[in-house]
């Protein structure tokens, strides 16, 4: 992965529009992801306990449990990572002792082909890494509910995830879904960090992220000021071919474009105030900034997937608590603020899988726990939570003689 990344990130680049330099870096970041999967696989311990702790039995008894593959895994990858989100599932499925099948993404199928030679030249043997191409809507059902297959790893949308889950019975299910990740930002924030937070989490590919920042929630003491900074920082920002390193590029197809543009319009016609952006060329569009926006707006609870970001002003921490909570999204949220302690009081309150404390929504680092409520998955990610996901806990329990001694009719 390391030799190739420059030229798997130019392919990348060309087939998904991400900037060069985040191409080359997601091809090697996923080799990063590759080699601390076996450390952390080596690092996977079963467990003995003995049967007198519990009342009635005895020190006869005797539990040993191992971890043990579940079989064959369904990864299913996303357009907008689809190096490195399909990566970080293949590394956990293999280090657990499973065989894998992969589903690349209709758009972004090219470099999850490549994984094929990779592994190959790594020597994972025949059949144990497997790829079958196509799209979504014919192959999906055919392979999610196949009997051969085991678990399903998915990233991708709400709509989608919620659909595989229906059709897969009872296979185990990792997902990592949509978002709707909120800044709720407080008057003692820093301004300068926080502009460059929000800026950054909103923006960078074209907001085509899951952990993007959504939507802003300032309290009254700092809006103002806050959202000038942001409009600022933000016409600053490259805006054309992902080739030169542009900041912005082209989302990933036209309807993507008509999407989020439905949203600004529904915004722009109930009431909000466009600061920048809301110009379009072919598939670009400009960095959107909107202000004043209101909860009977979509911009406010839909994840447009785009470089559109609503300013949704409150009065209080209560309040914004409120209109995180009411999202039917839970990934990730985040808190601007001075004050550690009323960071964490809030933090207890969010219904999200993360609270990023002066920071900016993200996935990693990968070792770190990353999952979602609600709408947003199922199960936990990172490495080692990724390894036991895709692996089951094996129980074989021995009954001893008084002697110490197997018994014939030992049970397991």
């Amino acid at each position: 992965m390391r030799e190739w990344a420059e030229p798997l990130g130019s392919i990348l680049m060309k087939e998904i529009g991400k900037p060069l330099k985040s191409a080359i870096s997601e091809i090697s970041r996923t080799a990063d992801i590759f080699e601390a999967t076996s450390e952390a696989g080596s690092q996977i311990e079963g467990e003995s306990m003995f049967g007198d702790v519990f009342k009635g039995f005895t020190r006869d008894k005797v539990s040993l449990t191992s971890r043990v593959p579940l079989g064959v895994i369904l990864c299913i990858g996303p357009f907008n990572y689809p190096f490195n989100l399909t990566g970080s599932k293949i590394a956990p499925a293999l280090m657990a002792g499973n065989t894998v099948i992969v589903k690349p993404p209709s758009q972004g199928a090219i470099t999850p082909l490549y994984y094929g030679i990779i592994l190959e030249e790594a020597g994972v043997p025949p059949g144990v890494f497997n790829i079958i191409t196509g799209r979504g809507s014919e192959l999906g059902d055919y392979l999610v509910s196949h009997p051969g297959i085991d678990m399903v790893s998915f990233t991708g949308s709400s709509d989608t995830g919620k659909h595989i889950a229906q059709v897969a019975g009872m296979k185990p299910l990792l997902f990592e879904l949509g978002g709707k990740d909120a800044a709720i930002v407080l008057d003692d924030a820093d301004l300068e960090k926080t502009v460059d937070a929000i800026v950054s989490g909103a923006f960078s590919y074209s907001g085509q992220r899951c952990t993007a920042v959504k939507r802003v929630l300032p309290m009254p003491g700092i809006a103002d000021k806050l959202i000038q900074k942001v409009k600022e920082k933000t016409l600053l920002i490259s805006i054309g071919d992902p080739a030169e390193n542009k900041t912005i590029g082209p989302l990933i197809n036209s309807k993507q474009c008509d999407y989020v543009q439905e949203l600004i319009d529904d915004a722009v016609n109930k009431g909000a105030k466009i600061l920048c952006g809301n110009k379009r060329e072919g598939n670009i569009l400009w960095p959107t900034i909107l202000d004043n926006v209101t909860t009977n707006m979509r911009v406010a609870w839909e994840e447009p997937f785009g470089p559109v970001l609503p300013f949704i002003r409150i009065r209080s921490a209560e309040e914004a608590i409120e209109i995180s909570n009411k999202s039917q999204y839970g990934l990730q949220g985040m808190i601007f603020t001075e004050n550690i302690d009323l960071a964490f009081n809030i933090a207890q309150e969010l219904e999200v899988g993360t609270v990023q404390i002066n920071g900016k929504s993200e996935r990693g680092p990968d070792h770190f726990p990353f999952l979602g409520t609600k709408s947003s998955g199922l199960g936990t990610q990172g490495i080692k939570y990724s390894i036991e996901a895709m692996s089951r806990p094996k129980v074989v329990v021995l009954n001893l003689s008084e002697k110490g001694k197997l018994v014939k009719d030992c049970k397991y």
